[in-house]
């Protein structure tokens, strides 16, 4: 399996809006390293030719554009927070691909928000051109183990605070974004997991995402042999991270892309 990171930023990417000059709010963040160019987080799976995105940021048309993406087969989302769904009237250029209403793997409580926002994208297909998104959504649930492409992915609840998200394990990776808490039967499915992408919002505790400390206790926990942290605020320089990071454990960038031993 190849997975490519499509946008590894928080909610606000880096840089913020902002800053003096109004070029932006680098924080800690070194803007002459282009790693910390942050876009908001979203992923791309891919094997067998088969091609599954998850999650739908604002800036998926410059990420899909960025990493050559030609052709997507299903989506999957984890949650209905704004920075991984308001992409998703580009899904009609991905419509218009495919040629067909695409698959899409979504939590009960995330498709009746998507519904209630995007009413137009649940609607029925008619016709052969594609002038708005059409979804066509497929219901998963924490405990679920679902085929998606010939392949089983392991369904699992994340506590992040003010929702709940979903993360999967497919095989010898796993997915785990926007999330502060998780329960000890998910680190039992998490055990021994070749490689987690893992999201990390800043160094000291917030109250609805991961500091990088608790990652990695989560990491060592579970036996991850690569832990990769991705959903990273303007707090993380690429640089400060990649020198103090323990063997085992790297932070992510846009465009990255890891291959998971099958």
């Amino acid at each position: 399996m190849r997975v490519t990171i499509l946008g590894c930023g928080g909610s606000a990417g880096v840089p913020h809006v902002g800053g003096s000059d109004g070029a932006g709010d680098w924080g800690a963040c070194d803007p002459t390293e282009p790693r910390n160019q942050r876009t908001r987080s979203s992923i791309l799976l891919q094997w067998d030719g088969f091609n599954l995105l998850v999650d739908t940021s604002p800036d998926i048309r410059t990420q899909l554009l960025a990493c050559r993406v030609s052709r997507v087969d299903a989506v999957l989302y984890t949650h209905a927070h704004a920075d991984h769904i308001s992409g998703i009237d580009e899904v009609r250029m991905l419509n218009r691909i495919l040629g067909k209403p695409l698959p899409t793997y979504i939590a009960e409580a995330t498709l009746d928000y998507l519904r209630n926002r995007y009413e137009y994208a649940f609607r029925p297909h008619s016709g052969s051109y594609f002038f708005r998104p059409v979804l066509e959504p497929i219901l998963i649930a924490p405990g679920d183990t679902v085929e998606i492409g010939g392949r089983p992915f392991q369904i699992f609840e994340q506590d992040h605070e003010v929702l709940k998200s979903v993360g999967f394990r497919c095989g010898n990776f796993a997915y785990s974004t926007d999330v502060v808490r998780i329960a000890d039967s998910v680190f039992d499915l998490l055990a021994g997991v070749d490689t987690w992408l893992l999201a990390a919002f800043q160094r000291k505790p917030h109250f609805t995402h991961l500091s990088v400390d608790q990652a990695l206790g989560w990491s060592r926990r579970v036996g991850a042999r690569r832990t990769v942290l991705t959903h990273m605020g303007n707090d993380l320089d690429w640089g400060w991270l990649q020198q103090r990071l323990p063997e085992g454990a790297e932070a992510g960038f846009d465009g990255m892309v890891i291959d998971v031993a099958e």
